[in-house]
């Protein structure tokens, strides 16, 4: 053909195109003579766009389609054959999976889809009956002290903490069984050992010994003790001896010391109850705040109350002036306080033995209750006065005592103890001719309802009496219209 080149030796039949594009072999794409050592380029040429080389085919993942793939296949072969390729590849290639060997993991772990630096190897811990209730970062505080609030914090966000499965947060609540999910510690710069602190109980043997000789009651979760009349139930102003210094005596078989639940004024005496645990703290605590808790006091009082049993309610407030230290009923801005009393027995008109039930626990309520209507406490000075003593043989300390406490136990049943009097008020009981054996009357709910045959005869003679009544008015009632 005119304009045509002849074909070279060696020219398969094709008609002298070469064996990939149909060009003519030796001849680069643009009709020039190809230089083999550089791959169809000379130095200082520019790649053309069509034969770029795909960076990623050399780390044998799929690259661009196109001639540049073709071209890396043809430079591997190239080098297969002996010959060099024509230009190295810009990102090193990745070397094969068997070249190195794998880091071996601290601990075989199952496939999981756990979020990115979640660790799988966890520690599992179940809620005791002694956290019940309490707050989860509460929960470390007691039994992971090296894992601060930070680190809790952290776990919370990154969902690594987790109650039952489920993501947690420092403040939720957790309950007794449930399962606590937390990861692995984390690692922490080599402290020195610290000493384990040693309580030193910083009481003589004789306070030691009182202490223990005022316990009435004790189990796993509580103790009550008969507090003395004069012995504060906690510490102030010139106040160095009270109940709460003594607590480290009443250590018994338990690591904590007894915690403190409710309080008596430092001149009433009776049966004061504290908490051996935090669980049972927590528990006390709230039967007192729901008003489920019942406290029965025995007062001696100036005079007799017309009514025998009656119910005060009477707001009550601090009272100006006094610091705080007195209170006063006040109607206008006083706090609602409800006690109930009933009279025991009765010495003429000087003097009564009542028995007091507070339905709300205000500073002082029995006291100010009992002046506001007219019959102090005997012995009671700072809201009595003079008119709140009783001449001869009847002391002249306050007659206030905590007879009993009836509370529902964390552990099931109830805490229902008796507190014997002090020695002043039983010998001024004594010396008023009053029989102690009339003073533990029933509560209200431990008195049997159950009609007898006496109270269904007096129903039915009420009932009877009623309809007559009502039989006699509807009588006048017809008479009255004939007359009109």
């Amino acid at each position: 053909m005119k304009g045509r080149p002849p074909a070279r030796p060696g020219a398969g039949a094709t008609g002298g195109k070469g064996p990939r594009d149909g060009k003519p072999a030796g001849r680069s794409a643009s009709g020039k003579p190809s230089d083999k050592r550089f791959g169809d380029k000379k130095p200082g040429d520019k790649k053309p766009a069509d034969r770029k080389f795909d960076r990623k085919s050399a780390d044998g993942k799929p690259g661009a389609p196109g001639r540049a793939r073709g071209g890396a296949k043809a430079a591997s072969a190239r080098k297969g054959e002996g010959g060099k390729p024509p230009f190295k590849p810009r990102t090193k290639a990745a070397a094969p999976a068997a070249s190195k060997p794998a880091p071996a993991a601290a601990k075989p772990v199952a496939k999981s889809s756990a979020a990115k630096g979640v660790s799988l190897d966890v520690r599992q811990f179940r809620v005791a009956a002694d956290d019940d209730g309490i707050r989860l970062d509460r929960w470390f505080q007691r039994h992971l002290p090296d894992v601060g609030f930070n680190i809790v914090s952290r776990w919370s966000r990154t969902g690594q903490l987790r109650v039952d499965g489920a993501r947690a947060a420092p403040g939720d609540r957790i309950v007794e069984g449930q399962t606590i999910r937390v990861p692995p510690a984390e690692a922490r710069p080599d402290m020195p050992e610290k000493a384990k602190r040693v309580r030193v109980i910083d009481l003589t043997p004789d306070e030691i010994a009182y202490a223990q000789e005022m316990v009435i009651h004790r189990d796993a979760q509580a103790i009550v003790i008969n507090k003395p009349p004069g012995l504060a139930t906690q510490g102030g102003t010139k106040t160095d001896e009270h109940v709460d210094k003594l607590l480290d005596a009443l250590l018994f078989d338990s690591e904590s010391r007894p915690k403190l639940v409710h309080r008596l004024d430092k001149d009433t005496s009776g049966a004061l109850l504290l908490a051996r645990t935090s669980r049972s703290a927590a528990h006390f605590a709230k039967t007192f705040s729901s008003r489920t808790a019942r406290k029965v006091y025995w007062a001696l009082v100036i005079g007799v109350p017309s009514i025998n049993d009656g119910m005060i309610e009477l707001p009550l407030a601090k009272q100006p002036g006094t610091g705080g230290e007195k209170m006063h009923v006040d109607e206008e801005e006083g706090m609602p306080a409800r006690t109930r009393y009933r009279v025991i027995e009765r010495a003429g008109n000087r003097a009564a033995w009542v028995e007091l039930q507070p339905y709300t626990g205000r500073t002082h309520q029995l006291r100010v209750h009992l002046a506001a209507i007219g019959h102090p406490i005997v012995g009671d000075g700072k809201y009595g006065g003079k008119d709140s003593f009783l001449t001869g043989s009847i002391s002249r300390k306050m007659h206030l005592h905590a007879r009993r406490i009836r509370v529902d136990h964390p552990d099931g049943g109830r805490v229902d103890v008796m507190a014997d009097l002090p020695t002043h008020f039983a010998n001024s009981l004594e010396d008023l001719g009053f029989d102690l054996s009339l003073g533990d009357m029933p509560l209200d709910d431990e008195i049997d309802r159950t009609p007898t045959r006496e109270d269904e005869k007096k129903f039915a003679r009420q009932h009877a009496k009623q309809v007559r009544k009502d039989r006699k008015g509807e009588r006048r009632s017809r008479g009255g219209g004939r007359g009109e």
